[in-house]
């Protein structure tokens, strides 16, 4: 299975957390999107280990197992159509989450995440540790 790790769930990977290890060890290929690397990259200029954090990340990525996703023409039209049936629908979720969502639905992958909302994009393959 192909892999992509939502900011939450590469945050308790970093942490060690064994329901997180266990999905990463059983997949093929981990994805991250540019807006997950992008959320991280913000809240590691909010903590105190901005340095570490920067560089566990960069070696993380480094990882051949371990591929970064651009956004490309693809994923904005992804984008497009899950944010307007998310609203359609009456359940908008955050802008940040449409966009990864639109990731993993474009490269055919899972997300890993433990956020709820995003139970409402049809179609999305979602695993919750």
């Amino acid at each position: 299975m192909r892999l992509l790790l939502d900011t939450n769930a590469y945050s308790a990977l970093r942490r060690g957390e064994d329901s997180v290890a266990s999905f990463v060890r059983a997949s093929e290929q981990l994805l991250m999107s540019a807006i997950v690397v992008g959320e991280l990259l913000y809240g590691f200029r909010h903590g105190s280990r901005l340095e570490r954090n920067l560089s566990e990340l960069r070696a993380f990525l480094q990882d051949t197992h371990v591929e970064l996703l651009p956004v490309h023409w693809t994923t904005a039209d992804r984008f497009g159509r899950i944010a307007a049936d998310l609203r359609k629908l009456g359940t908008p979720i955050p802008t940040n989450d449409v966009w990864i969502a639109a990731h993993a639905m474009e490269h055919g992958a899972d997300l890993l995440s433990f956020d709820r909302h995003f139970e409402a994009v049809p179609g999305l393959a979602l695993q919750r540790p």
